[in-house]
Order: structure tokens, then C-alpha cells, then sequence
């Protein structure tokens, strides 16, 4: 007997022909004979449509009725599961976030797991219930509804999974694995059977969609095994799990791109101690996540300070730093939303040289001209002209032997 955590994704339950499916598979997981938890998304674009009903009483909706309003989206999709397999005559129960202890801390529209008291469920699950949970949500220390931000329900899964000691963590969703780049641009894209934490979290952070990357850091912390796999077939996915020596043979596992970034360049800064602070201290405060950062000594003690962002946050932070310029004292504030990044990750670049040269000079072979570059031991990643993302995978994906079938 095995405990298993299964999340099924948005479209996985998008309709009732699909909530039965899904019915259909935990049943099926149930009589294998092994302890089955269920974590669900809201349906297929009802999230938006709660935000969008928000927006039309006011453009600024509070953020603690907005999370009680967005919660509702899993809250049916629990119960509507819950009632399909009663209807089957499976043992089912379903409960919201806050029953499932998930506590968060207070920040509403994207909270952090705080813990999860996993009392309850485990009682449930030791009668033999299928627990079926409202994923996205908790609350905090007060009582108050939180949501965990875009992509919560996969931290819900794992946080889950990790707190009631689950065997494996199974993430459905529309695809059927982690791919060697993403398949809608590279027709050659494989998919990966084994990946590690570490290769999967830089992959996450760089532009990959289908974990959300607070819900690997979790399942690294807890070693959670995770199992990307499709809702609509039977076929084995991706593993996500810990290092292991045969992962570091392959030099590059995948190339990821973002073009969800945009760059912000402060001109003729004056280069002394505490400038840097001025600069990202009110972008923090703001709650605007800074990646990439160079600086570029300019003669008679001035710098010129270039740094992306995500590019839904680029008309706040352009506002912000004017003002830090005029207070700073530097020339302008430049901006540009026309960027894209692409990024090569493997776990075998710790042992290998070479990679930095080969996809410098691979984009250099297509005109492609690096604007920004940043590194760590397993990844490299570019700023590059948004228009040429997608020969800039395709290229890199095969100067690294991608293309190549195992």
C-alpha cells in the first residue's frame, strides 16, 4: 500500500466529462489498494472570470474579498469530485484549505505556507476516505481566506504530500512531462524521464510553466518525489526527484526561454556606497522581483546600472526609479520590454567546460547579439531581442544534442 497525493490541473477538471475522468482515475488508484489524497484547481478559466467580475464593481478589489471571492474556484471543483466518486461508491470527503490546516502567512493573493497540520487528513485516510482538497488556499493566523498566487494549487500538492509523508506526489496536467525545450517551439523537444530538483527549480525560474517553482522548492526541501504526467493518457511522465550520479552525464538537459522579462537601465549613476541600495530597496518594497543585474563603470566615478524585471511590473518600476534617479542624481532611466531569456540547464555543467563558449558562440552564428548574461553552476542564461527566442531555442537545443534520441 502506497500514499499517494494526486493535483490535477485546471483543464484536468475544466468540465463534469472531466471531473468523471479524473473520478475515474482516483478511483482507480484507490483500488490498487493504496491511501489516495486528491489536491484540484479551479475549473479552466474560472479564475479569471471571478477577477474579471471583481474588476467590474472596482479596478482596485480588495485583496482579503478577493481571496475569499477566488476560492471559490477550487471549493467546486472539491466538491463536484467529492460527489462523482459517492456517486461511485468510493469513501469520499472533500474540504477547503483552511480544514486542511494549510496556514499561511497574511499576504493575500499570494501567501506562503506557514504549516500544515496534517491531524485531520491522516485520520481520514486511515478510515480509508479519498480526501479531496481545495488546492490554491489556506489561512492565516486570524481565520482569514488566503490564496497562494498563480500556479498554488501544485504548492498545495506538495506542501501536502510532504506534511502527511506521502510515498509520491503526482502532478496531472495537460501535458505529459518536462520537455528538452517547449515542444510549441521546438517540433525535436523530448521528453525527459528523470530530472533533479535543482535542474527543475532553475528551469521553473527561468521560463518553464508546467511546476509552479515554490511547489519544487518544497519538494526539495521535504525530498518529495514528483511525477509530472497528462491527465488524458496512461503513459509514465517526468520524475522529479534527488541527484543522482547518471544525471550528470548529459552536459545540457534543456533550454528554457522567458519572454516575460524587461530591462530598466539607470544612466550615469554616481558610484559610491549606498547608491545600489536607493535603487533596489523601494523595488523590493514594491514587491517587484529583481533577476538580472550588470553594471558598467563608466570614467569619472559614474556607473551606468542595468536590471530586469517580469515585464507585468515594468510601468510601476519605470514610475519607481524616476524617482530614485532624481534623488540619485543620475542622467535617465531607460527602458525596454522587447527582451526575451533563454537558458541552458544541466546538472552536468558543474563538470564540464566549454558550455558558456558553445552557446555564446552557437547565438553568435545566427546574429543573435547577447544584451545581458548571468550564470550558476548548473545554468546560463541570456538576454537577448525578443523576436529571435524562438530560433535562439531551436539553434541552442541542437548545438547541445537535444535533437538526439537517447
Amino acid at each position: 500500500m502506497s500514499l499517494i497525493v494526486q493535483k490535477y490541473g485546471g483543464t484536468s477538471v475544466a468540465d463534469l466529462e472531466r471531473i468523471r475522468n479524473v473520478a475515474k482515475r482516483v478511483a482507480k488508484t484507490y483500488d490498487q489498494n493504496n491511501d489516495v489524497v486528491v489536491i484540484l484547481s479551479a475549473m479552466a478559466g474560472v479564475t479569471d472570470n471571478l477577477i474579471g467580475m471583481a474588476n467590474t464593481i472596482t479596478e482596485s478589489p480588495d485583496k482579503r474579498e478577493l481571496d475569499v471571492l477566488l476560492a471559490t474556484g477550487e471549493q467546486t471543483t472539491a466538491a463536484l469530485l467529492a460527489m462523482t466518486l459517492k456517486r461511485m461508491n468510493y469513501p469520499a470527503l472533500s474540504m477547503l484549505g483552511h480544514q486542511a490546516g494549510v496556514i499561511t502567512d497574511c499576504t493575500y493573493g499570494d501567501a506562503r505556507i506557514i504549516e500544515i497540520g496534517a491531524e485531520y487528513i491522516l485520520k481520514l485516510i486511515q478510515k480509508r476516505n479519498i480526501v479531496v482538497v481545495a488546492g490554491f488556499q489556506g489561512s492565516d493566523v486570524g481565520g482569514n481566506i488566503t490564496t497562494l498566487g498563480r500556479g498554488g494549487s501544485d504548492t498545495s500538492a506538495v506542501a501536502i504530500a510532504s506534511a502527511i509523508k506521502a510515498d509520491i506526489c503526482e502532478i496531472y496536467t495537460d501535458v505529459d512531462g518536462i520537455y528538452t525545450a517547449d515542444p510549441n517551439i521546438c517540433e525535436k523537444a523530448r521528453k525527459i524521464d528523470r530530472i533533479s530538483y535543482d535542474e527543475m527549480l532553475n528551469m521553473a525560474s527561468l521560463g518553464a510553466k508546467v511546476l509552479q517553482i515554490r511547489s519544487v522548492g518544497f519538494a526539495k526541501k521535504y525530498n518529495v518525489p514528483v511525477h509530472v504526467r497528462s491527465s488524458f493518457s496512461e503513459e509514465e511522465g517526468t520524475m522529479v526527484v534527488s541527484e543522482d550520479a547518471g544525471m550528470e552525464s548529459l552536459v545540457v538537459s534543456a533550454v528554457t526561454h522567458d519572454k516575460n522579462q524587461a530591462r530598466i537601465t539607470l544612466t550615469k549613476v554616481h558610484d559610491r556606497p549606498g547608491v545600489a541600495a536607493k535603487i533596489f530597496a523601494p523595488l523590493a518594497e514594491a514587491g517587484i522581483v529583481v533577476d538580472m543585474i550588470i553594471q558598467n563603470i563608466r570614467p569619472e566615478g559614474q556607473t551606468d546600472l542595468t536590471f530586469t524585471i517580469p515585464k507585468a511590473q515594468f510601468d510601476t518600476a519605470m514610475d519607481i526609479e524616476r524617482k530614485v534617479a532624481e534623488e540619485i542624481e543620475a542622467q535617465d532611466v531607460l527602458g525596454d520590454k522587447s527582451i526575451a531569456m533563454v537558458s541552458v540547464v544541466g546538472l552536468g555543467m558543474k563538470n564540464h567546460s566549454g558550455v558558456a563558449s558553445m552557446m555564446f558562440n552557437t547565438l553568435a552564428r545566427e546574429n543573435i547579439n547577447i544584451m545581458m548574461i548571468s550564470t550558476s553552476e548548473i545554468r546560463i542564461s541570456c538576454v537577448i531581442e525578443e523576436k529571435y527566442t524562438e530560433l535562439a531555442v531551436r539553434v541552442l537545443h541542437n548545438a547541445f544534442g537535444l535533437d538526439k534520441e537517447d
